[in-house]
């Protein structure tokens, strides 16, 4: 048995049930690979279900407000990812009629879609003869053919590739790429692989050279910046006052006013005159931080609670007042403000 059958084989005896692995509805399956892309399927699921309750057409999702969309996204990150697949949604809907394309080539043309989910999607809906590569499907074909050269490189990326198309089953692309994945994904894991029971043991080179720990490897690793936010939350009579993102990665999101450095308190009166129109006498009752680490940056966020004895005046930095009940409820925000909110049960 050839090594596409194998996997083939092996995927339908193991493979776990997933709902976007029953259908064939571009829309659903395009809808789980964004989701998927830097989540975990465990964190993804109640997701991707979530969506299609609110979401159940692309039609539902291309006429919804942007707010909304990101507001389910909360908690996943990346929120570029829901930015585009809004946008694309829209695209498809006026371009397209709703029919997502069924050709690679166009379908890499949509916003927020690569190189892995155009060949997702046109395998799975289409059953179009393009194979995927994910880290899974790195990581499997690396360790199968014993690839050392790094795989963040041109030359390991290339390498890769011919070794895939060498076993791509062209018959069957949709089924070959969903068993690559899962195989990766759950057998052939970056820690402790289950080599001693592989249905290739017997042809993995990285197995037969004793490098499976070593192998795929990365050439350079990113750096990681350390930066600081101090945000406060200005609370007068119940209402608070928050600003609306336009750049960065957490673009179009909400978050109280933010001051872009670590601040003492003892110099919290200064920095409240640059949002401040008007004077107020203030209290800090309370202080809290929070951390987030993502693939490029590490952030340390500083908590002001500040209660407030005269109504603010703001005419910049687009500050606008809101009931503090409604901060968690209608507005999405990072993980950062997630965790001020629960802390303080908002």
């Amino acid at each position: 048995m050839n090594i596409s059958n194998l996997l083939i084989d092996w995927y339908q005896k193991n493979k776990r049930e997933l709902p976007w692995r029953n259908t064939t509805d571009p829309y659903k399956i395009w809808l789980s690979e964004i989701i998927l892309q830097q989540t975990r399927v465990q964190q993804g699921l109640p997701y991707f279900e979530k969506f299609i309750r609110h979401f159940p057409t692309i039609f539902d999702l291309a006429s919804a407000h942007e707010q909304d969309v990101l507001l389910l996204w909360q908690g996943l990150g990346y929120y570029s990812r829901a930015r585009n697949m809004h946008q694309t949604a829209k695209i498809v809907v006026d371009q397209y009629y709703g029919n997502f394309p069924n050709k690679y080539s166009e379908i890499i043309k949509l916003k927020g879609i690569g190189e892995y989910t155009a060949a997702a999607i046109a395998s799975f809906a289409f059953g179009m003869p393009h194979p995927v590569l994910d880290g899974n499907v790195y990581r499997v074909i690396s360790r199968l053919f014993g690839i050392e050269k790094p795989i963040d490189t041109a030359h390991g990326k290339k390498e890769i590739t011919d070794a895939l198309h060498l076993i791509f089953d062209q018959d069957n692309p949709g089924l070959f790429n969903q068993a690559i994945m899962e195989f990766g994904a759950t057998h052939c894991t970056p820690k402790k692989p289950k080599c001693s029971n592989c249905i290739f043991n017997t042809k993995c080179e990285a197995y037969r050279i004793n490098k499976i720990d070593s192998i795929p490897h990365k050439k350079g690793k990113i750096k990681v910046l350390k930066v600081n936010h101090t945000y406060l939350c200005l609370i007068y009579k119940k209402r608070t006052y928050i600003q609306k993102r336009t750049e960065g990665i957490w673009q179009n999101l909400y978050q109280f006013p933010l001051i872009e450095e670590y601040i003492d308190t003892n110099k919290i009166a200064n920095y409240l005159e640059n949002f401040l129109d008007n004077t107020s006498d203030f209290e800090i009752s309370d202080t809290f931080e929070s951390k987030h680490v993502l693939s490029h940056r590490k952030i340390n966020a500083t908590f002001y609670t500040i209660y407030l004895n005269t109504q603010p005046v703001f005419s910049k930095n687009n500050i606008f007042e809101i009931p503090l009940t409604e901060m968690s409820t209608k507005y999405p925000v990072s993980i950062l403000t997630q965790n001020y909110l629960k802390k303080h049960n908002l």
